[in-house]
């Protein structure tokens, strides 16, 4: 019974197209009443279907293929229909080779335009007429009778399918592969594939690839063979076309064979490609993995034509530098600037793809994040709190303090705290502890609504994520009470680390910094009146030679300081220097070192390296802040020097920088400001 009603239905289906054929609007009026009736059904499951596309001369069949692996019929019995990506989330993964991006390529120079079409015949005519899928395939069961017919019927059907919605898209392909028509039409391309021109095979593998056909059937094993034979006659757009194709296909013996030649002949052509579009193209297409020498080569050609650099291909040539792996400073300084023109245009999703590219390119560009930062805040009102916790968080990993969205952000949060899963506290205890950032008019609240929060979630929460729930608190200056009694509980119980922990160090790293907040931190603290130092070693490593020469020759002796000061709570200085309390005069160190004198000032130097810093200022992330708020504790005016910048410099310079930072009573006051002070 359950047969007979399904032959039924595609009876009725078949007449039902039939029909269209005379009236081509009609199945898209129906199909739009139709569209959410019934569940998706996979077209390759159905027996009939497979039976049609198994429906082959022997000849054809039995054709053998340098590099097929698979000797498959044009569907094979087993085949799937590659499943499609879901849009769940915000920032879904970025499809590196979208076929959109063609549309300039497809419509400007496809080949409609270029192989002498008659757009006045009938056929061509009716073609750009249709506006679904299925009115192509009626048109081509009825009118089609060239290969000229049958490639640009496959083309139009793709042009078609890829503006349609998700789940459109479900629906249409289901429809497209029981459509008798397809069966028809696929034979045809596998017959007529040597015969194809240039711009006809490219494009029909690109359209066969995409619908979902799979890459293990003889038909796209063919093209892609076909492709091999005529590789040397492709021109640049057809090139670019192809390269898109590849990317979008798992690595086989057709697959591989053909993109070793590509590379090659690309490496030949790119001295003549003037078109910025399809250089890009090609970039984001050609990956990683292609040699440096090659990459180099593709930056050299996009510099020639980058006076002719627009909006949107800047941003498509950022995003293939990203996927090339490949950081060429000119190229992205000038697509930045674009950017930053245009960023008002750019999408939410294009917005944390460009920040993404920028930490994976090491790519640092203070202009461009401003702007970006500036375009959220004014913005505000339209992200929701999920998108905006996105964009701190990818500021977050390039280092970059975005001060205002960083209040208002924290503004939402406390108005609905219901918004913080222990996916997103994690998050924001992270962006706000390393960029060292506490909202200017509601510090207490903002803290009292994450401590509550994190109390919320004690129960369920890991071990390893209450330690970095409870460190990011601590860097910040709060200590979460109940949650460090846990902790602590604990790591008294040796229950916080496995042995065979791979992150057992960094894990008791974070432990012995909570440790030390718990003490020093603690309103019952006071200055001890002399702190115990020693010397770790004699030896000094080779960036702070210079500054060691540099105090020699200021304070005539090295028993004026002492290098490789070590501190309780694993505390490290380069250099500490003991001064009266007027600061007028370095006392040796060792007439002070055995006895407590309240009237000594104790300075402490640290090198440190621009990365300690939020990218374009002096503001000091989370780990070096609480370092210089834990030596004010202990008694010590902390005394920052950017470490690459003192290199610079020269002896006489290093020395005049010195004797500034050490006599001068103005050096002091930056370096005491505190976590609450700095902002």
């Amino acid at each position: 019974m359950n047969n007979k009603i399904s032959y039924l239905l595609n009876t009725v289906r078949c007449v039902h197209r039939c029909n269209s054929v005379l009236t081509p609007t009609s199945s898209a009026t129906t199909r739009k009443h139709v569209l959410w009736i019934g569940r998706y059904r996979d077209p390759l499951e159905n027996v009939n279907f497979r039976k049609l596309f198994l429906n082959i001369s022997p000849s054809l069949r039995g054709s053998s293929l340098r590099f097929l692996s698979q000797k498959i019929d044009v569907f094979s019995t087993g085949a799937k229909i590659q499943p499609e990506k879901g849009t769940e989330a915000l920032v879904s993964e970025q499809a590196p080779h979208s076929s959109s991006e063609l549309e300039k390529l497809d419509d400007s120079g496809s080949s409609k335009g270029k192989h002498g079409i008659d757009y006045s015949e009938p056929f061509f005519a009716s073609l750009q007429k249709c506006t679904c899928p299925s009115d192509v395939l009626d048109l081509a069961a009825e009118s089609a009778v060239s290969i000229k017919h049958f490639t640009n019927s496959l083309t139009t059907i793709w042009k078609i399918f890829r503006n349609l919605s998700e789940d459109q898209q479900r629906y249409e392909k289901q429809l497209i592969f029981e459509h008798p028509a397809f069966v028809k039409l696929c034979q045809q391309l596998l017959r007529d594939s040597r015969r194809m021109t240039r711009g006809d095979l490219v494009f029909s593998l690109h359209a066969v690839v995409n619908l979902g056909v799979p890459q293990n059937t003889l038909l796209v094993q063919t093209l892609l063979r076909v492709c091999q034979e005529k590789l040397n006659q492709l021109d640049n757009r057809c090139i670019s076309v192809l390269a898109t194709t590849l990317a979008e296909l798992e690595k086989d013996k057709n697959v591989s064979a053909l993109q070793a030649g590509l590379q090659l002949l690309v490496e030949q052509r790119i001295p003549n490609i003037r078109d910025i579009f399809i250089l890009q193209n090609l970039m984001k297409c050609l990956g990683k993995d292609v040699p440096v020498f090659l990459k180099k080569k593709l930056e050299m050609a996009v510099l020639k034509e980058i006076d002719h650099l627009t909006f949107p291909n800047a941003l498509r040539m950022f995003l293939a530098l990203d996927t090339m792996y490949y950081c060429s400073v000119p190229i992205l300084n000038a697509c930045s600037k674009k950017i930053q023109e245009n960023v008002h245009d750019v999408s939410f999703r294009h917005l944390i793809l460009i920040l993404e590219a920028c930490y994976n390119l090491q790519y640092r560009n203070v202009k461009l994040f401003s702007a970006v930062a500036d375009y959220v805040n004014s913005a505000a009102c339209l992200w929701d709190k999920r998108q905006m916790m996105l964009f701190l968080s990818a500021f977050e990993t390039l280092g970059f303090q975005p001060s205002e969205l960083m209040d208002i952000f924290a503004e939402k949060v406390t108005e609905d705290p219901e918004f913080l899963n222990l996916k997103n506290l994690l998050i924001v205890l992270r962006v706000y502890s390393r960029l060292n950032y506490i909202p200017r008019d509601q510090k207490h609240l903002f803290f009292e609504t994450l401590h509550n929060c994190l109390n919320k979630y004690l129960p369920q929460i890991s071990n390893t994520e209450l330690l970095k729930a409870v460190y990011s608190l601590c860097i910040l200056g709060y200590l979460p009470h109940r949650a460090l009694d846990e902790l602590l509980q604990k790591d008294s119980r040796d229950e916080l680390f496995l042995s065979d922990d791979l992150y057992k160090e960094q894990k008791e790293v974070m432990l012995r910094s909570v440790k030390a907040c718990v003490e020093l931190d603690s309103p019952s603290f006071t200055k001890p009146a002399f702190v115990l130092t020693e010397s770790s070693s004699s030896l000094i490593s080779l960036n702070l030679r210079k500054a060691r020469e540099a105090l020699i020759e200021l304070l005539g002796d090295e028993n004026m300081f002492q290098q490789n000061v070590q501190l309780p709570y694993k505390y490290h200085i380069d250099f500490e220097i003991r001064m009266d309390s007027d600061r007028k005069k370095v006392l040796p160190i060792s007439a002070t070192d055995d006895h407590a004198d309240s009237s000594v000032q104790r300075l402490a130097f640290l090198f440190v390296p621009l990365s300690a810093f939020c990218l374009g200022t002096t503001h000091p992330q989370g780990k070096l802040a609480v370092k210089k708020r834990h030596l004010n504790k202990l008694g010590y005016h902390v005394i920052l020097v950017l470490n690459k910048k003192f290199q610079e410099m020269t002896n006489e310079d290093a020395v005049e920088f010195l004797k500034e930072k050490i006599y001068s009573e103005n050096a002091f006051p930056l370096s005491e400001v505190t976590v609450q002070e700095s902002n």
